[in-house]
């Protein structure tokens, strides 16, 4: 059962796109070993990095004599630590995320970006966890980098159910509650939520060191309106229906997606993170190896 489940979430052409990049996290992260990476973190642990004056507290264990009784100066060993970091999937699995057909459907397309993202996470030895949610979390995984970890992960989605509309800010000051050490917290949803309350539990995550990731999947039909003829609109979310011609509230409907995604857009400039708009008539490979190459050439 695990390998049709796992090929309809991972595909070999993306993970062939992507086998250049690594995910590393653009801020320190700390700990004690593991990943396929190494941080500027200097700590006393596992390789010598440089020196420094000695300062009165410092632990003399790591005083180094040859450099005294060469140049009669005190000073200390740095070293550099390897470190694991942690990737924490927020995966909205909501109705409004279920709109589209085949592969365009947007839940189809997050879902996809999450387990490929936690493939690269966990084939860098690194740890990669999974909430899925609704109105509240309906599946959760604990972090692990094992490889089984990916088979759990599109298992877990395959077989999720959404219940009711979208409610991102508890989720998230739950998912908060729960991280200790500093992580990477990516969230991915179409962000039909109230922008306020996403800003204070994006804040709450920045105020704890974590880095956020904000993944805004949409529908090309979402995106840019080029609907004709006559349409009845139903909601995903709720009961209301409405009958028209596209093109007589197209105007309207675009200025007030665009004003969202603006304002969406400060919120994370603001906070201090990121936010991907991804089309899901663009391919997954495409979009996601644009990401990373540009997280690469700007991580700090």
């Amino acid at each position: 059962m695990a390998q049709p489940v796992l090929s309809k979430y991972i595909k070999p052409d993306v993970l062939t796109r992507l086998s250049q990049f690594k995910v590393l996290p653009r801020e320190l992260v700390e700990g004690s070993l593991a990943g396929a990476h190494k941080s500027p973190f200097h700590g006393y642990a596992v390789e010598f990095a440089s020196h420094r004056v000695y300062v009165p507290g410092d632990d003399l264990r790591h005083l180094d004599w040859k450099v005294y009784f060469r140049q009669e100066r005190h000073m200390i060993k740095q070293y550099e630590m390897e470190t694991n970091f942690v990737c924490h999937l927020v995966l909205d699995i909501s109705a409004s995320m279920r709109y589209g057909e085949d592969d365009a459907q947007k839940l189809l397309y997050a879902s996809r970006m999450a387990t490929t993202l936690g493939y690269l996470v966990v084939e860098q030895s690194d740890k990669v966890s999974l909430t899925l949610f609704d109105n509240e979390i309906r599946a959760s995984l604990t972090p692990s980098n094992n490889m089984g970890q990916i088979i759990r992960m599109t298992e877990s989605i395959d077989d999720a159910r959404a219940v009711n509309k979208t409610e991102i800010a508890p989720i998230l000051r739950e998912v908060a509650s729960q991280i200790g050490r500093r992580s990477i917290v990516v969230i991915f949803s179409d962000f039909f939520v109230d922008l306020e309350d996403l800003e204070d539990s994006i804040r709450r995550l920045r105020y704890n060191n974590h880095e956020v990731v904000l993944f805004q999947v949409m529908h090309h039909d979402e995106l840019h309106f080029d609907i004709d003829g006559m349409v009845r609109f139903i909601g995903l979310e709720d009961a209301d229906q409405y009958l028209t011609r596209p093109r007589d509230i197209r105007d309207g409907y675009l200025e007030a997606m665009n004003r969202f995604n603006e304002l969406l857009e400060q919120i994370c400039d603001h906070n201090g993170c990121e936010r991907i708009l991804c089309d899901t008539d663009n391919n997954l490979g495409e979009t996601f190896a644009l990401y990373l190459q540009r997280r690469m050439a700007t991580r700090q």
